[in-house]
């Protein structure tokens, strides 16, 4: 099994894909993180899947929050990432520091972020140390924008314990 696990680590840390913030809120308290772990599951109809570890703040606010936010991190923006990944919101107001607005379901929508969609949680399931969140979007934008990427975020240190 170590054989396997090892193995996989390495084709997956091999792997580049977009990093994205999740946002939501939890009564007037606006939450977000960044997030790896993520995909498209449908077409039509329209779904997305988001994954939030157990072990940050956002997941353990807003765990029952009706709608998420999902932002494509700018790859202009590193700062944002820095902020939504290496702090973590029970010690920092991540947003007092970044300029948003409120979206649709009340979710924090980041300014800086041209492409973000916020989605209906259609689902929740436990998928090992996250849970993944199955999202129907209800509202959306897009725009031209270089992605941050994965392995840009290699160097950000956990704002939460793994």
């Amino acid at each position: 099994m170590a054989d396997v696990r090892a193995a996989f680590n390495k084709l997956v840390g091999h792997l580049e894909y977009p990093m994205f913030i999740v946002t939501a809120r939890a009564g007037d308290e606006p939450l977000g993180c960044l997030v790896g772990f993520s995909t498209q599951t449908s077409i039509d109809p329209p779904r997305y899947l988001v994954c939030l570890s157990q072990a940050n703040r956002t997941y353990r606010m807003a765990r029952d929050a009706d709608h998420l936010g999902v932002h494509c991190v700018p790859a202009d923006a590193p700062d944002l990432a820095e902020l939504f990944g290496g702090e973590t919101g029970d010690e920092v107001d991540k947003f007092a520091r970044v300029a948003w607005h409120e979206g649709a379901g009340g979710v924090p929508i980041l300014d800086r972020c041209r492409n973000w969609f916020v989605g209906r949680v259609i689902a929740r399931v436990p998928a090992g140390d996250h849970d993944a969140y199955l999202l129907d979007p209800i509202a959306a934008a897009a725009g031209e924008q270089e992605d941050f990427t994965f392995h840009m975020a290699k160097r950000i240190e956990p704002g939460h314990e793994a």
